[in-house]
């Protein structure tokens, strides 16, 4: 038996209506960092804003600006401009942008854990409200909003690391072979805080969310099942009935507990073939990517139509939700992300 969740009345509603198993003339396409990074207009801004990141995350109209911002390319959601590391401030882990993020104190210990304040979101985080409600306002029943959130893992990946973990992934593994009980209760406190984090947002009127495990490639199959897996489906089985929920897992091919995950879209990374995986799941699963997003930054427009087609000759247009393996790499010419797009709505034809 397939989900059902409410469809508002939306100009563009294909997103919840391929969600819904609905008839669609085309299928719908969004882009992981469709805000931001590749998109000239983005980047004037922030070189005339000159505030650091944080600032701007922070900023209610400048934040509803950039997130919409991607409209005029024709893609088919909008998602909220924020961080996955924004919930954190809050909580007393904040992190500046210089550029990238760095946290004063990583976390050692149980008692660095014991101290994070728990997250009242509607309290804390009212400017993600305020982005919410100002985005639909904007849009005027136009298009779906997403809002998203990093899952537990991801965020302790930067807790731990006091930054963009790069490649120090091993000392993160040696912490958590050493003190199993104290990740283990890090990662508890994140659950508790992103099914909270994420309800706010559907109660601000997101339409879908979607949380990140943006570490799946580096995953060891040992600790996606002890840890990631676990928290993913506490998450999911907790989060409001009235909106779907997407998992996205970078370039991870443990499609089995993805699939029993209680999320009722996946959104897998290149590694995976979407046909395969159209039999392996149930009917109710809808599919999300999967285009390689290197082939967007470096290859040319044949090779990005070519992707597309690979694409859609996997799924049969069918259940599916066109996206790219991961977000927007920042060398990304813009003129290959229009081309994406437009491809994929010529494409797309059902």
């Amino acid at each position: 038996m397939n989900p059902s969740y409410a469809i508002p009345q939306l100009k563009n509603d294909l997103l919840l209506r391929v969600i819904n198993h609905l008839p669609v003339p085309r299928v719908p396409i969004w882009m992981m960092r469709q805000a931001g990074r590749t998109d000239p207009l983005y980047l004037k801004l922030r070189e005339e804003d000159g505030r650091p990141l944080e600032a701007i995350f922070q900023d209610v109209e400048r934040s509803i600006e950039v997130s919409l911002l991607p409209k005029r390319l024709g893609v088919d959601a909008i998602i909220m401009f924020q961080d996955i590391l924004t919930p954190l401030v809050p909580m007393g882990a904040g992190f500046r942008f210089q550029p990238g993020p760095v946290l004063e104190s990583p976390i050692r210990s149980s008692r660095q854990i014991q101290a994070l304040r728990p997250l009242n979101p509607s309290r804390d985080l009212e400017f993600v409200g305020s982005i919410i409600k100002g985005i639909a306002r904007e849009l005027n029943q136009e298009l779906p909003i997403l809002g998203f959130a990093g899952s537990p893992v991801t965020l302790s990946f930067f807790m731990i690391a006091g930054k963009s973990p790069g490649k120090d992934y091993n000392m993160i593994f040696q912490f958590i072979e050493e003190q199993p009980h104290v990740y283990q209760e890090l990662l508890d406190v994140l659950t508790t805080m992103t099914i909270d984090y994420l309800n706010f947002q559907i109660d601000s009127g997101v339409h879908a969310v979607q949380l990140f495990e943006s570490f799946g490639d580096i995953l060891p199959r040992s600790l996606y099942e002890k840890y990631a897996h676990p928290s993913h489906e506490k998450i999911f089985a907790e989060l409001r009935s009235t909106a779907p929920s997407i998992l996205f897992v970078k370039e991870n091919n443990n499609l089995d507990m993805m699939l029993k995950s209680g999320a009722a879209i996946l959104s897998v990374g290149n590694c995976i073939d979407l046909g395969e995986a159209l039999k392996k799941a149930p009917p109710e699963i809808i599919f999300q990517g999967n285009v390689d997003n290197r082939i967007l930054a470096e290859g040319t427009l044949e090779q990005i139509t070519a992707a597309v087609k690979q694409c859609f000759a996997q799924t049969q247009k069918k259940r599916h939700i066109l996206n790219l393996n991961h977000g927007l790499l920042p060398q990304t010419p813009f003129e290959n992300v229009q081309h994406f797009i437009g491809t994929a709505k010529a494409l797309g034809t059902v």
